[in-house]
């Protein structure tokens, strides 16, 4: 695949942590104008109380109308399993369009399946108004962003990338981080280390921007990286690594892991582009499996 790299284009990227779920948001700005992208929002949920608020998705809001910016795209780098998106609370404030990666088919009929969703849960991706196929492009303002099909920790997972900016959801981690897991339904360690190979293939200058971060040995939280530090610090492929080598760490690593905290109401919520299940009487509902993931 010949990815449309333009290295000339340099992004305003502003961050949001989620202290909740380690999860970071951008804003990502169109230098030439006042149109701006959302990538990786979320919405907050006290899971114990059933209780779910948007404290996280109004600061965005805010920034966003603060600035003047004009959101063209709210853009899931995949199905999260540990945090909710905001994304359909966001659209009907700010409008934009919600993307998501083709392979959300895949998601929505294995977690279909998990969840017993009857037939009223379409599974053909129409919750969300975009599906990216791998080198697919699409406009923030007059910036080109493109999408690189990279599986491994989800079947559905892409990077995004923006001018010299590429936004790696969960494919990378920070270089003291490593990766992702591999072992839930449909993931693929030889998969990541082949996606991992392609991101490391962009330009050593680009720009790497994390889904999560969760401070390794105690150091302060960051989120932003390049292509040419991944290369050589990144402890899981950096320096050489072989293919062989990675998926025998990441196998092994994955075994020791527990769920994430969330993972019942995310991946229920995500895979039907952020909106909450209902009962048939119309009320916000979720559900959970019993041995079932």
């Amino acid at each position: 695949m010949n990815y449309p790299v333009n290295m000339a284009v340099k992004p305003d990227v502003s961050a949001h942590f989620d202290e909740a779920t380690n999860t970071i948001t951008y804003i990502v700005k169109d230098p030439a104008s006042n149109h701006c992208a959302i990538i990786d929002s979320v919405m907050d949920i006290d899971y114990a109380a059933g209780r779910i608020t948007y404290d996280h998705a109004d600061k965005l809001i805010a920034e966003i109308q603060e600035r003047g910016l004009t959101l063209d795209w709210i853009i899931e780098t995949h199905v999260h399993a540990d945090h909710l998106s905001a994304a359909p609370y966001i659209q009907q404030k700010l409008g934009g369009k919600i993307g998501v990666g083709e392979k959300i088919l895949i998601v929505q009929e294995t977690f279909g399946k998990v969840f017993n969703e009857g037939t009223e849960f379409q599974r053909d991706g129409s919750q969300f108004d975009a599906l990216f196929k791998d080198g697919d492009t699409y406009m923030v303002g007059e910036m080109q962003g493109f999408a690189m099909y990279t599986p491994g920790h989800t079947p559905a997972c892409m990077v995004h990338v923006l001018g010299d900016a590429a936004f790696a959801g969960d494919t990378l981690f920070m270089p003291d981080g490593g990766s992702a897991r591999c072992d839930f339904p449909g993931g693929s360690a030889e998969e990541l280390y082949d996606s991992i190979q392609k991101v490391l293939a962009l330009p050593d200058e680009t720009r790497l921007f994390m889904c999560h971060d969760y401070g390794p040995n105690g150091r302060a939280i960051q989120w932003e990286t390049t292509v040419a530090e991944q290369k050589v610090d990144n402890i899981h492929v950096g320096g050489g690594k072989t293919r062989e080598e990675f998926v025998k760490f990441r196998t092994e690593r994955d075994a020791q892991l527990s769920m994430p905290k969330l993972i019942i109401p995310s991946l229920q919520v995500n895979m039907r582009a952020g909106e909450v299940p209902t009962d048939k009487d119309g009320n916000q509902m979720l559900k959970v499996p019993v041995n079932g993931i």
